[in-house]
């Protein structure tokens, strides 16, 4: 199961092939492979990286798209 690297919520929709939206902290997630990008979704629909905040270097590990 798929948490929020954000809020930490299993509620977590697809909205394609490979990407993700978080419906209780409002954030976008894309998943290739075992990389994960996070994305703060703007007022005007743009998307904001947020991976210096949440990654640096490494994927924390309870952060796998398995299973989804």
């Amino acid at each position: 199961m798929m948490r929020c690297p954000n809020c930490n919520s299993k509620d977590i929709g697809k909205i394609g092939s490979h990407q993700f939206y978080c419906w209780s902290c409002f954030i976008e997630l894309t998943v290739n492979g075992d990389k994960m990008s996070v994305y703060q979704v703007e007022e005007d629909g743009t998307l904001s990286s947020l991976d210096d905040l949440f990654f640096g270097e490494q994927i924390p590990p309870q952060v796998h798209a398995n299973g989804m």
